[in-house]
């Protein structure tokens, strides 16, 4: 006779199907950065995106806040093993930014105050894919979370939401960043655990 029940499949894991291999469930929100904490002023922000044209597109933070606004609710999962579920954001889909953007680049290179960068597939920021937000959990977005403004792309692991967002260099070919370049995976899909080059 079996001392395991049929069917028995072991305690289910807190957060189930929603938690990507290898991770787990924070309820706290852990701050971790590659660098100090840049200190941007509203009246001294801006978000550009550069086209592999040479063209720039600028917006203000007065310019940011004129934006058609969504909230998008969304499970977040770090590289180093964390994820937190339901978080809610409120700013501006890339989709809104991009609208009178003209470009045939395949790849986006973000970069930071303070000198971050982090690279992706264009695809990957639209569609719905990602926005530049200011605000979480019903609170302006703390400098420690990346305020003024960060990117927010949550199907990626989240050093591809790139904290303190300053702008988007669209390539025609493909740049990794800051943690790219150190070892990490190009792409970086938490549900592929795609965490460190060779993954």
């Amino acid at each position: 006779m079996s001392i395991i029940s049929r069917g028995f499949r072991g305690r289910r894991r807190e957060g189930g199907d929603r938690l990507p291999p290898g991770q787990y469930l924070v309820h706290d929100f852990p701050v971790l950065s590659a660098g100090p904490t840049p200190r941007v002023p509203h009246d001294r922000w801006e978000f550009a995106i550069d086209t592999e044209a040479e063209r720039t597109h600028r917006w203000s933070w007065q310019d940011f806040m004129a934006l058609p606004s969504q909230t998008p609710t969304a499970d977040i999962h770090c590289v180093t093993k964390w994820t937190k579920l339901d978080t809610t954001w409120e700013g501006v889909s890339l989709d809104v930014f991009f609208e009178d953007v003209e470009t045939t680049a395949e790849y986006a290179l973000v970069y930071s105050y303070g000198g971050y960068t982090t690279n992706l597939p264009l695809e990957d920021l639209l569609d719905g894919k990602a926005w530049i937000v200011h605000r979480f959990d019903g609170e302006e977005l703390e400098p420690r979370h990346g305020g003024p403004a960060r990117l927010i792309v949550p199907h990626l692991y989240f050093w591809k939401s790139a904290k303190w967002v300053h702008g988007i260099r669209l390539l025609n070919d493909d740049w990794p960043g800051f943690w790219e370049t150190a070892g990490y995976h190009n792409y970086g899909d938490p549900w592929r655990e795609q965490r460190y080059e060779g993954d």
